[in-house]
């Protein structure tokens, strides 16, 4: 049973810094894309910052020059270094990942369960 979990949300200052990380696990064989996204209440979800397993990123343009994307291949884990914050980041958090878990195996999109950032002004 594949499952992505979430951490590092929580109530953080405007102007600080937050560190997200999100572990996939159970029967994986590779994983694609991975991602972050996010929803503030009354919102669509939106994307925030993806990452190919050799490395490219992309970042949405209200966050370029604030938040980082990563991953570590090893750990199954992609992170989201989160500076600057601003109170119109607050949001929920989730990570996506594509995931294979087979060689025959056709890539399928999994979510984590979502972690609340929430900047206050």
């Amino acid at each position: 049973q594949v499952q992505l979990v979430e951490s590092g949300g929580g109530l953080v200052q405007a102007g600080g810094s937050l560190r997200l990380s999100c572990a996939a696990s159970g029967g994986i064989f590779s994983i694609n894309d991975m991602a972050w996204y996010r929803q503030a209440p009354g919102k669509q979800r939106e994307l925030v910052a993806v990452i190919t397993n050799s490395g490219n990123t992309h970042a949405a343009d209200f966050v370029k020059g604030r938040f980082t994307i990563s991953r570590d291949n090893a750990k199954n884990t992609v992170y989201l270094q989160m500076t600057s914050l601003k109170p119109e980041d607050t949001a929920v958090y989730y990570c996506s990942a594509e995931i294979t878990k087979s060689r025959t195996d056709y890539p399928q999109a999994y979510w984590g369960q979502g972690t609340q950032v929430t900047v206050s002004s």
